[in-house]
């Protein structure tokens, strides 16, 4: 049996987290300086995105990236199209996931883990099977075991069971071998879909077209009811076809 509550679960990951995103924030502090004046450039002001996202135990926080989009909108006022609004600049910053350094905050803040789920949107909160909302029960992740095993190419389902998976098995050596995949993956920029919005469908679309999909294939196996045509007019009228408007 795997064992639930652990020392590294109760102290050890949080006290793993304030050491470590501490001293990256001390090291990369002129990378981030740096990049804050590129995005000002390049995007305007604000620098950060802002976005609630549901952390442990479903309570919503605010996460916090580099901007990597613009503010352009149509005619009519409303925002363009997030392929539309996805600068060079900005895809350069997702490619190498520069964009995630301000994360490093959040951990701080003991908003997120260097390690865990990735956080999600609060509409997406109900569409969470049974063993998916085991992400729910710790602090969601800079980096995951999903996003070491295939990151955006994997599928919905496929990167909730390696969530689940992490979520049961939490330990040091695990996290260590996580930060250090991490890195290559990084570097290497494997499986990177700067525009998310076009690589795949949201999880809420996606379930509720699975869900009518499958009251459909229900409908679809209800036993047919045997139907036959009258033979006479009598047999009309005793169906109660008149032919006569109440």
């Amino acid at each position: 049996m795997i064992p639930t509550t652990t020392l590294y679960r109760r102290f050890g990951k949080r006290l793993l987290d304030l050491v470590l995103s501490l001293t990256a924030l001390v090291l990369l502090a002129p990378l981030l300086v740096l990049l804050v004046i590129l995005v000002r450039l390049n995007l305007g002001s604000p620098v950060l995105f802002r976005q609630k996202r549901s952390g442990r135990h479903g309570k919503p926080f605010t996460i916090l990236k580099f901007r990597t989009m613009t503010e352009e909108r149509d005619s009519s006022g409303k925002r363009l199209a997030d392929s539309k609004r996805l600068t060079r600049f900005g895809k350069f910053l997702r490619r190498t996931s520069l964009d995630e350094l301000p994360e490093l905050l959040n951990v701080l803040r003991g908003e997120m883990s260097l390690v865990g789920p990735r956080p999600l949107v609060p509409r997406y909160d109900s569409y969470f099977s049974e063993r998916e909302r085991k992400r729910f029960d710790v602090l969601p992740g800079i980096t995951g075991w999903a996003q070491v095993n295939g990151r955006n190419a994997l599928s919905w389902e496929q990167r909730f069971a390696f969530d689940a998976w992490y979520v049961e098995r939490i330990g040091f050596w695990l996290d260590v071998t996580i930060l250090l995949r991490t890195i290559g993956t990084v570097l290497g920029r494997n499986h990177v879909h700067v525009d998310t919005s076009i690589a795949f469908l949201s999880l809420d679309v996606e379930r509720r077209m699975q869900a009518d999909e499958s009251k459909a294939e229900a409908v679809d196996q209800l036993p047919k009811a045997p139907f036959s045509t009258p033979d006479s007019v009598g047999d009309i009228h005793h169906c109660g076809f008149t032919g006569v408007r109440p």
